[in-house]
């Protein structure tokens, strides 16, 4: 993780996410990116074509406002991190994974106002747009994480097989690099349902097979997979969810729809996630 970018509105979440990165980077030895994205009001004109209307000036007085909020957002740096900032028009979301490509970019954290927000990220917010077009590894937080402070990381498993490698490639670097304990999940529900016994032999030769260490394998009962993963983190105080996605029917496919709005804001750990069709 050489490269962290930080999508940065200002606001408490994009402080949470920037602290977050600092910590990450400081382990890693890498450098932090903060982008700051100013939508433009687009208006139509008769024939239906977009047009930008903003006069040179208020360009200026929006540039020279963000750059004075990059100087305090800064000021948090305490450990010298290499910092770099950066303001660009346009479309949030494009332009967020515009400058991933760009800049090679290992790792997108973005941060979420808790409750209200959680619901956002995964019923079309930018945050889910990310989510589910990113190329690269994304980082939701709901508050600034410490390094050291993630001990507990569970994976959950649908022991498809499909993509599987590469994601768990990943998720053990993701343990390595935190130094964490590796908990292996099957969520068994009544529409879903799987003997004990056959999914714990499929469990343990699952990690046999990719010579996981320092895990656990489990399996929990729950009336759906959702909300089974949010139960059993919460059972196990965990600090962090890995999970993989599949592009548009990613987190937001898995997690609207089947789970209630009171379930959805019980997420409050840190969410990493990586798209499959990447790995």
């Amino acid at each position: 993780m050489k490269k962290i970018l930080v999508p940065c509105d200002f606001s408490t979440p994009a402080r949470h996410a920037f602290r977050s990165a600092l910590s990450i980077a400081a382990r890693s030895g890498g450098e932090v990116h903060v982008l700051h994205v100013i939508e433009l009001p687009v208006l139509h004109d008769a024939v239906l074509m977009p047009v930008v209307s903003f006069e040179e000036g208020l360009f200026r007085e929006l540039e020279e406002k963000s750059q004075t909020e990059f100087a305090k957002l800064v000021e948090e740096n305490k450990g010298n991190i290499p910092v770099h900032t950066k303001i660009v028009f346009g479309e949030t979301s494009r332009m967020i994974l515009d400058y991933a490509e760009s800049e090679a970019v290992d790792l997108i954290i973005m941060g979420t106002r808790g409750a209200s927000g959680i619901r956002e990220v995964f019923i079309g917010s930018n945050t889910e747009k990310i989510v589910r077009r990113s190329d690269i590894p994304v980082f939701v937080v709901r508050n600034a994480i410490e390094v050291g402070s993630i001990r507990d990381i569970v994976f959950p498993n649908t022991l498809d097989t499909t993509n599987q490698e590469g994601l768990v490639m990943k998720v053990k670097a993701l343990q390595n690099f935190f130094d964490a304990k590796l908990h292996i999940v099957w969520i068994n529900t009544p529409a879903n349902f799987n003997p004990d016994a056959t999914t714990r032999v499929r469990l343990r030769e699952f990690a046999t097979r990719y010579m996981l260490q320092n895990y656990t394998i489990n399996i929990f009962n729950d009336l759906y997979e959702e909300s089974g993963i949010i139960n059993f983190s919460h059972h196990i105080n965990a600090n962090m969810l890995a999970m993989g996605t599949r592009g548009r029917k990613g987190l937001a496919h898995f997690f609207a729809g089947s789970v209630t709005e009171d379930v959805v804001n019980h997420v409050d750990l840190p969410i990493w996630t990586c798209n499959l069709k990447q790995v």
